[in-house]
């Protein structure tokens, strides 16, 4: 996966059906806890509403460990699980979709409450405005104080993150790198220190 797409911020969709109000909330939220908070801060928002169902994908979208699902009342897989669906194949990471549901008299039955709950999350993430966002894995390179200007320009033409910094010896810079640039990348900077530079590859050294 090179990249993955996220809510830039929080978005609202509306929908009727047989007199149901569907209101679809989507919102970047980046683990579990953030999840949560988002979905009881909807119930405390429509207190009154007969069902707020929901499914998050807290992380990258193929990280099943951060994906759940709830139908909040509504009949068993007619909900949560057709709303997950829908997210799982959208390419969003970190984003939480919540359907709060005023029920309108009229009932859906199962087959029109999965057409409804996933019609509601499609149309809402195609409204949705979202960046990219790029998995990064860790690393670390050791400089000296003479060769420090030079990297940290280097660093600023590209799209690496600078997280920390640690000056002692030498200079210990904490990286976010993007896995398909970061061999070219290295390469530049092994060039630009002529071989001075050290890496600190800690999650890569275990491919």
């Amino acid at each position: 996966m090179d990249y993955y797409l996220s809510p830039i911020e929080e978005q609202r969709f509306d929908l009727v059906i047989k007199n149901s109000q569907f209101i679809t909330r989507v919102k970047r939220t980046c683990g579990r806890a953030e999840a949560k908070a988002f979905i009881e801060s909807l119930r405390t928002q429509y207190p009154d509403a007969n069902h707020h169902c929901w499914a998050f994908a807290a992380g990258a979208p193929d990280n099943v460990h951060l994906w759940d699902q709830s139908d909040d009342g509504e009949p068993k897989g007619t909900a949560g699980k057709p709303m997950l669906n829908v997210l799982q194949h959208s390419n969003f990471g970190e984003t939480t979709v919540v359907v709060t549901r005023y029920f309108g008299g009229v009932k859906l039955g199962a087959g029109g409450l999965v057409r409804a709950y996933s019609q509601a999350v499609q149309e809402a993430l195609s409204q949705t405005l979202f960046k990219e966002i790029y998995p990064r894995n860790a690393v670390s390179i050791k400089v000296s104080y003479s060769l420090l200007g030079k990297v940290e320009y280097w660093l600023e033409q590209s799209d690496i993150e600078v997280q920390q910094k640690h000056f002692d010896a030498d200079i210990t810079i904490e990286l976010g790198v993007i896995p398909n640039s970061w061999k070219e990348q290295k390469a530049e900077l092994e060039n630009l220190g002529q071989g001075s530079i050290i890496f600190i590859e800690p999650e890569l050294d275990n491919k």
